[in-house]
């Protein structure tokens, strides 16, 4: 069986409305499941909903509804704007699914039975909202803990514990043997210094006098689990691991380790720490420790996105305004995975109007006019290989290394190179001259010819990012709609027939006008 290439994205919470950070995250990991699926490689993405959790059962509270309740309505929140995004996941997570719930206990009672969790009371402070214990290193200068603890509690009470530190120096070993575990480097760095300073262990559960909205302990009735505990694991149970009476399965063994796509804010502890030790603890080999790619923030003002600061951007909103391609492709066009962005709603006009409607969109338009107009749409295939398709094939080969190393804004770059250059050729080779001297008939039928195919091109190169453009152009060329970067060239020296008949153009990129300002 062929290995699937397993795409996770970070599960969302359920306490709040999605934003343009959530957008633009799953967007990343949707263009990167397109990509490999073009490469002709079984994929698996994954994405869903954290369900459980304090904050959780907190504001439903305020709400006046149950928690199960109130996670619903979230989550339709989610599903609605992802179906509006074109995500293409194959599996949803929801961590209230019954299949869920049996995993994280097998999985609890397995680390309770190995003596990996064991009972002890604890007095400290507690972040309501980030649903953790804090210690010393947490205050800040003041002594204080800071606001993006929210409230914080002075508690004593029994929990269990998972042995953390026992395992701080296979972490730490993993990490310097494995130098491409998490991307960009960088991050790596920061992980490792953050790895080293473990010196406690994880409490795991909350008891149920104070948090009833959880997986409960498959050992003491009286607590439920910790969310991370709980959240976490869903990147395994929905992938068929504990499927059966043994917990590795044909189906999950080729499905894993996947690449989790998350952001900079939960990779230390939750993903670079909390996750690979529960792995290791469970049982699973350093072979089987999934990668980490961590995107930055989208920044709106110069800081972070979030409701108490008033900059919060709605991708919903965005999308109904522009339509969900126009926001998929600046968000992609824009952002250096792994790098901060600052959202500008001026901007995402601005790449639409030059790269989609200027550029590619022009350049259709143009040569189907040409080919109709001068050839009633017919194409004749060149003789021979010229300079023209070894441009093409170093485009291609330029634009899926930059994919192959998340790169996506790299990619569309050279993507977008290409249709600059075939703009460009029209304006030098100026088929309306050629098609005036019956000298020339070759040399245009060559000019269309070549136009037509690196559109072909094209259209294969931007449908992990514009899936529904990408099907517009290849109805327009008549083409195929099976995307496959193998065939972005095909096997011969040209990909379309000899007579291949083109279709009529009809704008798929029209300009965005910019609104008036107000006075």
């Amino acid at each position: 069986m062929a290995k699937t290439f397993f795409i996770t994205t970070a599960i969302d919470y359920t306490n709040a409305a999605p934003h343009i950070g959530h957008a633009y995250e799953k967007i990343l990991a949707d263009v990167l499941a397109r990509y490999h699926r073009l490469k002709g490689e079984p994929v698996f993405f994954l994405t869903g909903v954290d369900q459980h959790g304090q904050k959780v059962q907190q504001t439903a509270q305020k709400q006046g509804v149950e928690p199960a309740e109130f996670a619903r309505n979230v989550t339709s929140k989610f599903i609605d704007l992802w179906e509006k995004l074109g995500l293409s996941h194959d599996a949803w997570a929801a961590t209230t699914e019954p299949l869920h719930k049996r995993v994280v206990q097998k999985i609890l009672q397995r680390l309770f039975d190995a003596g990996e969790i064991y009972k002890a009371s604890y007095s400290g402070f507690y972040s309501v909202r980030q649903e953790q214990f804090l210690t010393d290193k947490e205050r800040g200068p003041d002594g204080e803990f800071g606001p993006e603890w929210g409230e914080v509690q002075e508690i004593t009470e029994e929990n269990y514990y998972f042995r953390l530190a026992k395992h701080r120096d296979w972490l730490v070993q993993y990490i310097e043997s494995h130098p491409d575990y998490v991307t960009p480097a960088f991050r790596q760095t920061e992980l490792r210094n953050a790895v080293e300073k473990i010196s406690g262990d994880l409490c795991i559960s909350r008891p149920k006098a104070r948090l009833e909205w959880g997986i409960e302990l498959p050992f003491d009735a009286g607590y439920v689990t910790y969310v991370w505990f709980d959240a976490l694991i869903n990147y395994i149970s929905f992938a068929g691991y504990w499927s059966g009476e043994e917990p590795h399965n044909v189906e999950f063994d080729s499905r894993w380790p996947a690449l989790h796509v998350i952001g900079k804010d939960i990779l230390v502890p939750a993903h670079g720490v909390y996750w690979p030790i529960m792995l290791h603890a469970i049982g699973f080999t350093d072979a089987e420790i999934p990668p980490l790619l961590v995107h930055g923030y989208i920044n709106s003002g110069g800081a972070k996105i979030s409701k108490s600061l008033g900059n919060v951007v709605d991708p919903s909103l965005l999308a109904d305004k522009y339509g969900p391609g126009a926001l998929r492709y600046y968000l992609m066009r824009d952002t250096v995975t792994g790098q901060d962005m600052e959202f500008s709603e001026e901007r995402l006009v601005m790449r639409y109007n030059t790269d989609l409607a200027n550029d590619l969109g022009n350049l259709l338009n143009r040569t189907l006019n040409m080919a109709q107009r001068y050839r009633e749409g017919v194409l004749k295939r060149p003789a021979a290989e010229t300079e023209w398709l070894a441009e093409a094939r170093a485009t291609v080969a330029q634009y899926a290394a930059k994919m192959d190393q998340y790169q996506v804004h790299a990619a569309l770059e050279a993507a977008f190179g290409l249709a600059a250059k075939c703009n460009a050729y029209i304006e030098t080779q100026a088929p309306w001259k050629l098609a005036k001297d019956p000298a020339q008939a070759a040399q245009l039928d060559d000019v269309l010819y070549h136009l037509a195919e690196a559109l072909r091109i094209l259209a294969i190169l931007i449908a992990p990012v514009l899936p529904e453009a990408a099907r517009g152009m290849t109805t327009q060329l008549n083409v195929s709609q099976e995307f496959d970067i193998r065939k972005a060239l095909g096997d011969e020296i040209f990909a379309l027939p000899d007579g291949h008949i083109l279709g009529k153009p009809t704008p798929l990129f029209p300009r965005i006008e910019a609104e008036p300002k107000q006075a």
